[in-house]
C-alpha cells in the first residue's frame, strides 16, 4: 500500500474497514457467529476471493482485488507474504452517494429509480437460471429463512402490543406463503431463481457518474443469494415504501418491470417484499440489543425496527384491484399519463408499444422498420398483442394490483373486451380517455421521433391513419369514461379534477 497521510478505521459486527487514500480495505473478522464462519485463514480469503467476484458484476470499478496482509498482528503490511490475513480493496467512493443517503435528504431523483431499474433488469437477464440439482432456491429454505426473521428476535426486546404484532406477522406470513408455494417452485424450474445480490437495501446502492451502482452483496452464504429476481427486486421496492416513497417504488417495479417482463413474478411480490421488511426489522432489532451501542444509535435502531415491522404488515395487505385502460391518438399524452398515474396510484403498467415488440423479439428502443400495416403492425399483430394484454392483465388482476394498460383502444371491439375482462373479475373498470389539438399531437410525434428514446413508432403518417378509422366512444361507454386534457405545459397536474374522479372510483 502506497503511503497515505491519513487512515481511518471503522467497524461492523463481521468487518474492519480501513480507508486509506483513494482505497477502502475490507478485513473479515475470525468469528463464527453460525450463519457464517470466518475462523480460519482460508476461509476468509476465499470468501474475499468470492466478494469480489461476486461485487465486481454490478460494481467492477469499485471492486479491485483481494490482498495479503503480512508482517506481524502488531506490525501489519498490506500487500505482504506471507500472509496472516487477507482483504477486499475497493476505490473509495462519497458516502453521501449512498440511496439512503440521498432519500433522506430529499435528494433522490426520477433519474436515480430509472438507472436502478435499469441496471438491476439487466443484471438479472444475464444471469443464468439454478441447475435443477442445486440444494438452493426451494420454496421450503425460503419459508425457513422467513420464519428466522420471527425466531431470532431478542427475547424481550418488544412490547405486548410489538409481541402481537410479531406474531400476527408470523402467521400472515405463513399463509402467504402457503399460497405461493407453487408458483416459487414453479420459478425455479423456469429459471427464475439466480444468483442474485441478495442484499439489495437502500445503504448498498450508490451512485457513481449518474449510474446506480450496488455493492456489498451476499458473499458469505449462497443460499441467500440464490433466490427468485423477484425477490432480489423486492428489496428496493420495500425500501422505498420505508421512506415513503411509494411513488418511486412503483416507478422503479414498473420500470423494472418493463425491462424485464417479468410480470408473472408479481404474483410473489407481497411475500418477498414483506420478508425483506421483516429481515431489515429483525436487523433493527439485534443492533437495537448490541451491548455498548450508545443510546442515540439504539433509539433509532428501535424505531426503525417498529417502522420495518409496519411495512412488512402493509406489505401483505390486499388493495382492491382495479382495471384502466387508456384511449387516445398517438402524441395524446397516454405514456405521461400512464407513468403519473401509476405512481400517485400504485399500479402496475403493461405498454402495448412495449409487449408488441416483445412479442417480436426486438428490444425497447429497437426500430422495427415496419409502417403501418406491415410486419408487426398487421391487423393479425395488433390482434395479438392486444391478446397478449388481456393476458397480462387477467394475471395482474387475480393477483390483487390495480392495472394499467397503456394502449390507443381507438376501436370499441378491443375497449369492450377489456370492460367484460372487468366485469368477470368484478372490479373498477375505467377508461382514461387523453386528449389534445391536432397541433400538440403533431409538434409531439416530431420531437418524439427526433429524440428517438420511445419505445412508439407511431409518426405523422401513423397519426393520419389512425385518425381516420378510429372510432368515438360510445354513449354507454360514458359512465366508465375519465377524460384528461393534456394541452400545452400543463400536463396532468395534480389538480387535474380528473384525478379526484380516479382516485373516488378506486376507493
Amino acid at each position: 500500500m502506497a503511503p497515505v497521510g491519513d487512515v481511518r478505521l471503522f467497524e461492523t459486527h463481521i468487518s474492519w474497514v480501513l480507508l486509506a487514500g483513494q482505497h477502502a480495505y475490507k478485513i473479515k473478522k475470525a468469528l463464527d457467529v453460525g450463519f457464517l464462519d470466518f475462523t480460519s485463514l482460508s476461509a476468509r480469503q476465499y470468501f474475499c476471493d468470492e466478494e469480489v467476484r461476486l461485487n465486481s458484476r454490478m460494481a467492477p470499478d469499485i471492486y479491485q482485488d483481494v490482498v495479503p496482509i503480512g508482517g506481524t498482528p502488531e506490525a501489519p503490511m498490506i500487500g505482504v507474504l506471507p500472509a496472516i490475513d487477507y482483504a477486499v480493496r475497493m476505490r473509495r467512493f462519497s458516502v453521501d452517494a449512498e440511496l439512503d443517503k440521498l432519500i433522506e435528504a430529499g435528494q433522490v431523483s426520477s433519474a436515480h429509480i430509472d438507472s436502478l431499474a435499469q441496471v438491476l433488469a439487466r443484471f438479472h437477464l444475464s444471469l443464468p437460471g439454478i441447475a435443477s440439482d442445486s440444494p438452493y432456491g426451494h420454496g421450503t429454505a425460503f419459508c425457513k429463512l422467513a420464519m428466522q426473521n420471527f425466531t431470532e428476535l431478542p427475547d424481550n426486546f418488544t412490547s405486548v402490543l410489538g409481541q402481537f404484532v410479531v406474531l400476527a406477522l408470523h402467521d400472515a406470513t405463513e399463509e402467504e406463503y402457503a399460497a405461493c408455494e407453487k408458483l416459487i417452485e414453479a420459478r425455479r424450474e423456469t429459471g427464475f431463481v439466480r444468483e442474485c445480490h441478495g442484499d439489495l437495501h437502500l445503504g448498498n446502492i450508490v451512485m457513481i457518474d449518474a449510474v446506480a451502482t450496488p455493492f456489498d452483496g451476499i458473499e458469505f452464504d449462497p443460499g441467500l443469494r440464490w433466490t427468485d429476481i423477484m425477490a432480489d427486486t423486492a428489496f428496493p421496492f420495500m425500501d422505498l415504501l420505508y421512506y415513503a416513497r411509494s411513488d418511486l417504488a412503483y416507478r422503479f417495479l414498473n420500470a423494472w418491470l418493463e425491462e424485464t417482463g417479468d410480470y408473472n413474478g408479481v404474483a410473489l411480490l407481497r411475500l418477498y417484499a414483506c420478508y425483506r421488511a421483516a429481515v431489515r426489522a429483525k436487523i433493527n432489532a439485534l443492533r437495537a440489543s448490541q451491548p455498548g451501542i450508545s443510546e442515540i444509535a439504539q433509539k433509532r435502531a428501535h424505531d426503525a425496527f417498529y417502522k420495518y415491522l409496519s411495512v412488512a404488515c402493509n406489505c401483505l395487505v390486499r388493495h382492491r384491484p382495479a382495471l384502466i385502460i387508456t384511449h387516445g391518438l398517438p402524441g395524446s399524452g397516454k405514456t405521461t399519463f400512464s407513468q403519473a398515474a401509476l405512481e400517485r396510484i400504485g399500479a402496475i403498467r403493461i405498454r402495448s408499444d412495449v409487449e408488441r415488440k416483445r412479442l417480436f423479439g426486438i428490444a425497447v428502443h429497437e426500430s422495427s422498420q415496419s409502417s403501418l400495416g406491415e410486419n408487426i403492425y398487421t391487423p393479425e399483430a395488433t390482434m395479438q398483442t392486444y391478446e397478449r394484454l388481456r393476458d397480462l392483465a387477467q394475471g395482474l388482476v387475480k393477483s390483487g394490483y390495480r392495472v394499467i394498460v397503456d394502449a390507443a383502444f381507438l376501436k370499441w371491439e378491443e375497449r369492450e373486451q377489456f370492460r367484460q375482462l372487468a366485469a368477470r373479475m368484478r372490479v373498477p373498470f375505467v377508461i382514461a380517455s387523453i386528449r389534445a389539438d391536432d397541433t400538440e399531437l403533431r409538434e409531439r410525434i416530431q420531437q418524439r421521433m427526433l429524440q428517438g428514446k420511445d419505445a412508439s413508432e407511431a409518426n405523422l403518417n401513423v397519426l393520419d391513419a389512425l385518425q381516420a378509422f378510429s372510432e368515438s366512444l360510445e354513449e354507454e361507454e360514458s359512465a366508465s369514461t375519465i377524460v384528461f386534457y393534456n394541452s400545452g405545459t400543463n400536463g396532468f397536474s395534480g389538480s387535474d379534477p380528473g384525478w379526484r374522479t380516479l382516485d373516488d372510483v378506486l376507493d
